[in-house]
């Protein structure tokens, strides 16, 4: 899909004042709608119809750009959650913490390009900060020590976030002859591996964050990693 912007659409971005808000929302509008590789501050300038220096005052280079985004995209999930609240108690932490990661998901699969990129990033932005700093007050208040807390978060990983980490991705340009043919070749070597394959069939793209990512299997894996963390929490 490509972004069109009219002379008219143009003139008109211009009468609109710029702000760092408003480029993080066009950045993340442009990358919806193009991808994530189109998203550069030439491409950023002309959708809002402005020149590509006028967008440093906002944010100092493409890095910041980016980590922009990321705290904007964070910044969704809270507005999805109606805030970052830190549930107290010893009976609704695991709900609590599946919801929200459940709710992170959600953003994650309406800009599907997020996760990729925040696998890039080395800063922590601040509303990711209060993000993970209240993931872990939902442990505290629920009875986890603070070493079990440090082991959960490590545990969860981009989870938290509402994504898994894919060990490797498949040439996604592979028809169902080739797929087949990969399989048969497969047996041979990695049968167990290639009877997986076989046999597992994945939900459709809308459920889907990658190769392997689909609902199903987050929920699966979600829940498995809470069910041992209540464990460990009742063993402390």
């Amino acid at each position: 899909m490509t972004c069109m912007v009219t002379d008219a659409e143009a003139t008109a971005a211009q009468r609109i004042p710029l702000s760092k808000e408003r480029v993080l929302r066009a950045a993340i509008a442009l990358a919806d709608a193009q991808g994530i590789q189109a998203l550069t501050m030439r491409n950023l300038a002309h959708e809002l119809g402005v020149e590509a220096m006028s967008l440093y005052y906002h944010v100092a280079n493409k890095e910041a750009l980016l980590d922009g985004v990321v705290d904007t995209l964070v910044g969704e999930i809270e507005e999805e959650l109606g805030g970052f609240d830190v549930v107290s108690g010893k009976d609704g932490w695991k709900r609590a913490l599946r919801s929200r990661i459940l709710t992170a998901r959600t953003v994650m699969l309406r800009h599907k390009w997020a996760p990729g990129l925040i696998e890039t990033r080395t800063t922590m932005t601040p509303t990711l900060l209060r993000y993970m700093d209240t993931m872990l007050g939902i442990m505290i208040e629920g009875g986890f020590s603070y070493d079990l807390g440090h082991h959960a978060m490590h545990a969860l990983g981009s989870r938290a976030l509402g994504f898994n980490q894919e060990l490797f991705a498949p040439d996604e340009g592979q028809d169902g002859t080739e797929g087949a043919e990969m399989l048969e070749d497969l047996a041979a070597h990695i049968p167990y591996i290639a009877g997986m394959l076989a046999d597992v069939v994945h939900e459709g793209p809308d459920t889907t964050l990658g190769w392997c990512d689909d609902q199903t299997e987050f929920e699966f894996g979600l829940d498995l990693m809470l069910d041992g963390l209540e464990r460990r929490a009742a063993a402390q």
